[in-house]
């Protein structure tokens, strides 16, 4: 039997972890958190589909990893991020899961499939062995469950519950809100959710990051126009004519946003903010790095230095480098001397020679952010 859809949900902001990047885009090895998750669901079990939820930033970029799967944009609670994904599912049951959870065994997999025909939910739970108080009572600590994912529901039902203005925290509540029989089984101990950033050290079924580091390369070429500001790395030139283009023609910044992409494999500068898109029209290009840089920084790497090259004949560039360089330091959340502005000419030779725009060239290297760190954790 493969009548099962598996949804994992991973479109969460990682709020309470943390950390300058998102939970489930650290890295094991090469691979993203949610990715590890999936491959490792996916060698238990031949379910029928495999469902990832995600943020509507991180959409185009996640498909890139894996064809395995499909790629649904999450809500803003768990609750819709299940309601778009379960759009997507048609088997008879539906297993549910948080990425959070990185370390479930084959033999949990198993246990909840083995129920699948007792119950409308099959929820894996733990014990506490503690006492328990709420405010000034003593609670029996035999009748306290700690709930687990994944979950394994029917299908037609889990749809059911869950299209409520009620917010429920997990699958099982929803559905016995309705009326739904549950069965509870025993859950494991080391499927514990990662919640913050001091939970890494318990998550022994991951290896660390790659201390690899990672290479783009971008480049971009402007013409003038008159009776237009020109800006580089975002600072204003002192010239009365500026750059032809759908945004504010920056094209350093233009350049070093497909490096940057390039080094991560996010594609290219029109593929995110395309030129048909009036959104971007006249935009100011530092709000497009500062989304690019903050898309690097959440899908789990850190920018380590940028290299960048203006060949320009015109206007000078000599006495702007300096405040090219902070500029683009303070986006790129990197110190000035990690960021080289050099300039040069083509003496006089071709389209920039003749004085009719001014072309960029940029070098930016990445890098995994090492999670194994233990400052890092804080």
């Amino acid at each position: 039997m493969n009548d099962i859809s598996l949804v994992i949900l991973s479109a969460g902001s990682s709020t309470r972890f943390a950390q300058s990047y998102k939970k489930q885009w650290l890295r094991v090895e090469y691979e993203p958190l949610w990715l590890n998750v999936a491959k490792k669901l996916q060698s238990y079990y031949k379910f029928k589909k495999i469902i990832i939820t995600t943020s509507s930033l991180e959409f185009g970029y996640s498909q890139r990893f894996s064809s395995d799967f499909e790629f649904v944009v999450g809500g803003d609670t768990r609750q819709d991020s299940l309601d778009n994904a379960l759009q997507l599912v048609d088997s008879k049951f539906t297993m549910v899961t948080d990425v959070a959870r990185a370390c479930i065994s084959k033999e949990m997999i198993d246990n909840l499939i083995s129920n699948i025909d007792s119950a409308d939910c099959v929820v894996p739970y733990l014990g506490v062995n503690d006492t328990v108080e709420y405010n000034t009572d003593t609670i029996d600590r035999d009748s306290i469950k700690l709930i687990q994912t994944p979950q394994l529901s029917d299908t037609k039902l889990l749809k059911k519950a869950i299209n409520s203005n009620i917010k429920y925290t997990d699958d099982s509540s929803a559905i016995k809100a309705i009326g739904g029989n549950i069965v509870y089984i025993e859950g494991e101990s080391r499927a514990r959710k990662l919640t913050k950033g001091e939970d890494l050290s318990s998550m022994d079924c991951l290896n660390p990051p790659s201390s690899d580091s990672f290479v783009g390369s971008g480049f971009d070429v402007h013409e003038f126009e008159d009776g237009k500001s020109m800006y580089l790395g975002g600072v204003l030139i002192d010239v009365d004519y500026g750059f032809k283009a759908h945004s504010d023609g920056d094209v350093l910044i233009h350049a070093l946003i497909d490096s940057i992409l390039g080094a991560i494999g996010g594609g290219d500068i029109g593929e995110l903010f395309p030129d048909s898109d009036n959104t971007y029209k006249g935009i100011d290009s530092k709000i497009l790095l500062s989304e690019v840089v903050k898309l690097t920084n959440s899908v789990g790497f850190e920018i380590i230095n940028s290299d960048i090259t203006i060949i320009a004949q015109k206007p000078k560039i000599g006495e702007y480098k300096k405040k090219i360089r902070d500029s683009i330091a303070s986006l790129l959340k990197i110190e000035p001397f990690l960021v080289n502005i050099k300039a040069t000419t083509t003496e006089k030779l071709g389209f920039i020679g003749r004085g009719e725009g001014v072309s960029v060239s940029a070098i930016t290297n990445v890098k995994f952010y090492n999670w194994t760190d233990k400052n890092k954790q804080r």
